[in-house]
């Protein structure tokens, strides 16, 4: 299959493919760019139907980390590592010490963390043989409540721009994905006074959900038609494609999820509806934001979640834009991003 002529190589600086026969260890190492600073992104386990699946999500999930970080101003380039396999049942100390392995091999380039199929656990196994690590224990922790935090915040800003509200009470939200950062949302959302419908594809996390914040209960696969005014995909990527963009009854798609627009150009058909996107790589930035804040000599987790408050202007300023210029919200982000790291490249 074609790596450099791929669209979502998209001039990666390095892909690494990582194999260790003891433990069975299959993973990609994807860096997009790092001319604002070495590359930090998580580590996602996952059973990929096949290694070309893997490899595009890998380098869908680097390039995005390059914009996330660029679009909030931190001193950080993108990367991204995917390893195939099944995280309830394939985990091994060995496996992560393995894959550790590379991450030291690339000398500081990547830096990981956790992802979906990951936790603090797992990252704190890859620190036995690498300091090339972000989010463990001794440090923020994991970051998916400030995740969570700003992805809240962002739901805030669409609804203000798209309804012209300052609060939440009352407005219907549906949340697509219970995974950490989606469950901590739900209660957020909850706690703000929204109105919950709630999907995942595992039945206890559902339980667990709609049990504490007294929400609504729908299908995984068909949450996104649900009448409601917010829908927040916080699952996988792609949600948002030919199939599902005509059946959205929400005004407004604002989640924690990477990659949602299966193409591009997506963006333009969600704005010819009429619905206002919240670019991914915007509104989930609260993460990296809060890992980045471990650079310091002392973590301050208050002055973490201030910084992680200004996804609201961010994309206050980014919806501005797209409706001055009558483009998608994504085309009017990535411009604000590319100025930001091409303008290093220049320096540079």
């Amino acid at each position: 299959m074609p790596i450099f002529t791929a669209p979502d190589f998209d001039g990666h600086e390095q892909v690494v493919f990582c194999h260790d026969a003891e433990t069975g260890l299959r993973a990609i190492i994807a860096i997009h760019n790092t001319t604002r600073g070495p590359s930090l992104g998580g580590c996602r386990m996952w059973p990929y139907a096949s290694e070309e699946e893997a490899l595009t999500d890998a380098l869908r999930l680097s390039r995005g980390m390059t914009y996330k970080s660029a679009l909030a101003g931190l001193p950080l380039g993108g990367g991204k590592s995917v390893i195939i396999g099944e995280s309830r049942t394939q985990k091994t100390p060995a496996l992560f010490r393995a894959f550790g392995r590379f991450v030291e091999s690339l000398g500081g380039r990547y830096i990981v963390a956790e992802d979906v199929g990951t936790g603090v656990a797992d990252i704190e196994i890859v620190r036995q043989v690498t300091r090339h690590v972000a989010g463990t224990a001794g440090g923020s922790g994991d970051p998916s409540p400030v995740t969570a935090y700003g992805v809240f915040q962002g739901i805030r800003a669409a609804v203000k721009a798209k309804l012209g509200r300052d609060d939440l009470a009352g407005l219907r939200i549906a949340v697509q994905g219970l995974g950490h950062v989606g469950h901590d949302l739900a209660r957020q959302l909850y706690e703000a006074g929204a109105l919950l419908v709630v999907a995942d594809i595992d039945e206890a996390r559902v339980a667990r959900t709609a049990a504490a914040y007294h929400a609504e209960i729908l299908p995984a696969d068909r949450i996104h038609a649900a009448d409601v005014d917010v829908f927040a995909p916080c699952a996988l990527g792609a949600i948002l494609n030919d199939e599902t963009i005509p059946e959205i009854q929400a005004g407004i798609v604002a989640g924690a999820a990477n990659n949602q627009l299966a193409e591009d150009r997506h963006g333009e058909v969600l704005r010819l509806r009429g619905i206002l996107y919240a670019p991914d790589y915007a509104i989930n930035a609260g993460g990296i934001i809060n890992i980045h804040h471990e650079s310091f000599d002392h973590y301050d987790r208050a002055a973490a979640l201030k910084q992680v408050e200004g996804i609201y202007d961010t994309l206050l300023e980014i919806f501005a834009h797209a409706e001055t210029e009558g483009i998608p919200t994504g085309t009017a982000a990535d411009r604000v991003a590319e100025s930001r790291f091409r303008k290093q490249q220049q320096v540079a």
